[in-house]
C-alpha cells in the first residue's frame, strides 16, 4: 500500500481522545458497602463511585456499544498511518542497505579483481622461478658433470702422482744403490793416468767399453725375450682360462645328458621288467595251456585207441583231427546200433516185456544219451581247443 494514499493524522487531535462519560447506570462496583450503620449508608447516598476499567482502550473501543463507527475508522487509520510510516522507514532502511550492499559489492568486485591481478601476477612470478629453477637444475646438473669429470681428472692425477712418487722413490733408492759405484769410478778416474782416453789399439778402456757395449746388446735382447715369454704366457693363461671355461661347459653339458640318459635308462628298465613280469604270467598260461593240450592229446589218443577204425588207417600216422573224427564216427556208429537193437527189441517183445524192458533199460538209455551228448560236446570243445593251440603254435 502506498503512503501517500492516506493523509497523516495528528495524535493530538482531541477528535481522537476517548472520551467516557460517567453514568451511574454503567458503574461497577469492586468493593461491597457496610449495610451495618446507618449514617454511612445516608453518607453514600451523595458520594460518587469511579469505575475501575482493567480492559484495553482497543477493546474497549471494539465491544463499546456507545463507540462509534467513524471513531474506529479513525483509530484503523491511525493504526495504517503508523504502519505505513513504519514501512517508510524499513524501504529506508532497506534502501540504505541495498546502498551499502552495493558499495560493498563494488568494493569485492574491485577487490576480485585485485585478486585477479595479483593472481596473473602471481602466475607469472611462479611460471619465471619455474623457468629459473630449469635453467638452475640445468646448470647444476651441468656442473655436476663437470665436477665429476674433475673429480675422475683430479683422481687420475692422484693416481700419476703417486706413481710419479714411486717411481721418484725408487729412482732414488736406485741412485743410493749405486752411488757406491759412482764414487768407485770417480776414485778409479782420479788414479787413471792422462792419457787414458786415447782410442789406440793399445788402450785398456776400448775392451771395457766393447764388454759393456756387448753386455748391454744381450741385456736389450734378454729383456726382448722376457716380454715376449710374458706375453706368450699371458696368452697361454688366458687360452688355458677359456679351455677351463670350455670344460666346464661341456661338462655340466654332458652331466647334462648323462642325467637325461639315466632317466632314460630307468624308465627303459622299468619297461622291461613289467615286460618280464608279463612274459612270465604269459609263459606260466602257456605252460598250463600245453600241459592242458598234452592231457587233451593223451585223452584222444586213449579214446582213439579204443575207438579204432579200420579204414582210418594206423594211429602214428594220425593227426589230432583225424583221430577225433575217427572218434566221432565210432560214438555215432555205436549209437546207431544201439538204437537199432532197441527197435528190433521192442517190436518182437510183449508189451509186458516191453514196459518192463523200458523199465529197466530206461537209465541205461538216459545214460546212453547223456553220455552221447557229453562226449559230443567234449568232442567239440577238444576240436575248438585243438585249433587254438595249433593257431597259437
Amino acid at each position: 500500500m502506498d503512503a501517500r494514499s492516506l493523509p497523516l493524522l495528528n495524535k493530538n487531535d482531541q477528535r481522537f481522545h476517548l472520551k467516557v462519560e460517567n453514568r451511574l447506570k454503567n458503574i461497577f462496583v469492586t468493593q461491597l458497602e457496610d449495610h451495618g450503620h446507618s449514617h454511612s449508608r445516608e453518607e453514600g447516598q451523595n458520594v460518587k463511585h469511579i469505575p475501575v476499567i482493567t480492559e484495553s482502550s482497543d477493546r474497549i473501543l471494539k465491544t463499546g456499544i456507545n463507540t462509534l463507527q467513524k471513531t474506529l475508522v479513525l483509530k484503523t487509520q491511525v493504526q495504517l498511518d503508523d504502519v505505513n510510516r513504519q514501512l517508510l522507514q524499513k524501504r529506508l532502511e532497506f534502501k540504505d542497505r541495498m546502498q551499502a550492499l552495493e558499495q560493498r559489492r563494488a568494493a569485492l568486485l574491485e577487490k576480485q579483481e585485485e585478486t585477479k591481478e595479483r593472481a596473473t601476477k602471481f602466475e607469472k612470478f611462479v611460471e619465471e622461478n619455474e623457468v629459473k629453477r630449469r635453467r638452475a637444475l640445468k646448470k647444476y646438473q651441468l656442473e655436476k658433470k663437470e665436477n665429476e669429470l674433475r673429480e675422475e681428472e683430479k683422481s687420475k692425477l692422484y693416481e700419476e702422482l703417486e706413481q710419479l712418487q714411486l717411481r721418484h722413490q725408487q729412482l732414488k733408492e736406485r741412485v743410493d744403490k749405486y752411488k757406491i759405484y759412482e764414487e768407485y769410478m770417480m776414485k778409479i778416474l782420479d788414479l787413471l793416468p792422462e792419457a787414458y782416453l786415447e782410442y789406440g789399439s793399445d788402450s785398456l778402456v776400448m775392451p771395457i767399453i766393447r764388454r759393456h757395449e756387448t753386455l748391454s746388446i744381450t741385456q736389450q735382447d734378454l729383456l726382448q725375450r722376457l716380454t715376449s715369454l710374458a706375453e706368450e704366457l699371458d696368452q697361454g693363461r688366458c687360452n688355458l682360462d677359456s679351455l677351463k671355461l670350455e670344460h666346464s661347459t661341456s661338462r655340466l653339458m654332458s652331466n647334462k645328458e648323462l642325467s637325461e640318459l639315466r632317466t632314460q635308462w630307468d624308465q627303459i628298465r622299468e619297461k622291461n621288467k613289467q615286460l618280464e613280469m608279463t612274459l612270465y604270467i604269459q609263459h606260466d598260461q602257456s605252460v598250463d595251456q600245453i600241459e592242458e593240450i598234452g592231457c587233451l592229446l593223451l585223452a584222444v589218443k586213449n579214446l582213439a585207441q579204443q575207438c579204432h577204425l579200420q579204414h582210418y588207417g594206423p594211429l602214428q600216422k594220425m593227426d589230432s583231427l583225424t583221430m577225433m573224427d575217427m572218434i566221432k564216427e565210432f560214438i555215432l556208429e555205436t549209437v546207431d546200433t544201439e538204437r537199432r537193437a532197441l527197435q528190433i527189441t521192442d517190436s518182437s517183445s510183449e508189451p509186458m516185456k516191453r514196459s518192463r524192458h523200458r523199465g529197466s533199460k530206461g537209465p541205461a538209455l538216459t545214460v546212453n544219451s547223456s553220455s552221447k551228448v557229453n562226449l559230443k560236446s567234449s568232442s567239440k570243445t577238444s576240436e575248438s581247443e585243438l585249433l587254438s593251440s595249433s593257431k597259437m603254435m
